[in-house]
């Protein structure tokens, strides 16, 4: 077993396809097809499914134990030049949308001027699906909605954040004196699919208020719903700061309610392996940039166990 052959799998499940791969490799499809074959004879297992165009369950277990030997590999790299005073790499950041609409433009500024020698990757999308990648090691930290799910992943938390109702400007609730939590049982709200981090606070302070929210419909991403709810698409729950950006403010309104909880954002990374110099870099960085944010409906976080 060599490098060529591990990467020469991973580029099959990064480009869907032997000759794809080739394309990423600079190489001929046949060298990709052979350092594949040979990587199966060691192992005694089929890696790639040739009739269904897609790795095999085994193959997608070595695919991420190769992730994870490129990263350390990578890391010899970034820690050899932190011993000259150097933080030099590429970290690879997922971010969910919301907070990223904020926080990328503030980070890319901090790290061009702190960490010139650092490069970032940002990846935006939801908390489930930065998870898995997470720990496939296509990712070295991800700022998501805590909690994060099993044991393999280790979070900090980094804010948390006030949560608003969006409603269209001539809804009844808009201004009232006082919106409390069990109003809500009434409504049909945009929410996110259950098992969500996010779905679990407010599933959880719904049952405590003796209610149970009503789904209108579920989506998986904070970002598309506080743009549908701007829109006229539906109530919903949404971060204090999704509400920021371009929109038709005459369509909307924001309205205060008592007893929802704060959202809870943190900085999420695999527990095992050691995290390269970038990374930690990185991670010192968003930790200063949210602690000096002057935003409406920011707080620092609260102490919990995660």
């Amino acid at each position: 077993m060599d490098l060529r052959q591990l990467n020469a799998l991973v580029a099959v499940a990064d480009h869907g396809g032997f000759s794809a791969a080739a394309d990423a490799l600079h190489t001929v499809q046949s060298n990709v097809s052979s350092h594949v074959a040979r990587l199966e004879r060691e192992l005694g297992v089929t890696l790639v499914d040739r009739h269904a165009g897609r790795l095999t369950d085994e193959g997608m277990l070595v695919v991420a134990r190769a992730r994870r030997i490129n990263g350390e590999l990578d890391g010899v790299v970034s820690d050899l030049a932190a011993l000259r005073d150097e933080i030099v790499g590429v970290v690879r950041l997922g971010m969910i949308g919301t907070t990223a609409r904020w926080l990328v433009p503030r980070l890319l500024a901090s790290i061009r001027e702190r960490h010139p020698g650092v490069r970032l990757v940002v990846v935006e999308a939801t908390s489930t699906s930065l998870e898995p990648r997470l720990l496939a090691g296509e990712l070295d930290l991800a700022v998501v909605n805590l909690p994060v799910p099993g044991r393999d992943l280790a979070s900090e938390p980094l804010f948390d954040e006030d949560l608003v109702l969006v409603v269209p400007t001539g809804h009844p609730l808009v201004g009232r004196a006082g919106v409390a939590l069990t109003d809500l049982a009434a409504l049909e709200l945009l929410l996110p699919p259950p098992g969500t981090a996010f779905r679990g606070e407010l599933d959880d302070a719904a049952a405590a208020a003796g209610i149970a929210l009503t789904p209108l419909a579920e989506v998986d991403g904070l970002r598309l719903i506080a743009s549908m709810a701007m829109e006229g698409q539906g109530p919903a729950i949404v971060p204090a700061t999704g509400l920021s950006g371009p929109s038709d403010t005459r369509r909307w309104r924001a309205v205060t309610v008592s007893g929802l909880p704060r959202r809870r954002v943190g900085v999420a990374q695999r527990r095992r392996g050691l995290p390269a110099p970038p990374a930690r870099a990185v991670h010192a960085v968003l930790r200063d940039i949210v602690g000096d944010a002057d935003l409406p409906g920011l707080h620092p976080p609260q102490a919990r166990l995660l």
